[in-house]
């Protein structure tokens, strides 16, 4: 039987041809940091997206809302972030936080909308 190296610690182990790690330890713990975030700029930005969602979760709790810029602002939210844009044919731009997006309107105020069917 020959032997390989674990993938994640370096032992030499035996066993299937297709089998990478030694144990499920090493196999657990290399999936884990391979998924993780890598940096702490990333980690920082997926941050700042689910806080947004829950922004836009907790002052549209109906499907629809019109909130004021102050609204979201003092919630902490931040306009800069957002996961893709919507926009309509009649040119109107939505931003969306995953499915929870908003819409700019006059005065300041803001159309929330959840958007059920979000993977496109």
């Amino acid at each position: 039987m020959e032997k390989r190296e674990c993938l994640e610690c370096g032992d030499l182990f035996g066993g299937r041809k297709d089998k990478k790690f030694c144990c499920d330890q090493c196999r657990t713990s290399h999936y884990n940091k391979q998924n993780t975030d890598q940096s702490k700029f990333m980690r920082n930005i997926n941050n700042t997206l689910r806080k947004n969602r829950r922004i836009l979760e907790m002052l549209n709790p109906t499907g629809k809302a019109t909130v004021t810029k102050t609204d979201l602002l003092d919630e902490g939210f931040k306009f800069a972030y957002f996961t893709n844009e919507y926009k309509t044919k009649t040119g109107k731009v939505y931003r969306f936080c995953y499915e929870h997006g908003y819409l700019q309107l006059e005065n300041n105020l803001y159309a929330l909308v959840f958007r059920k069917e979000y993977v496109e």
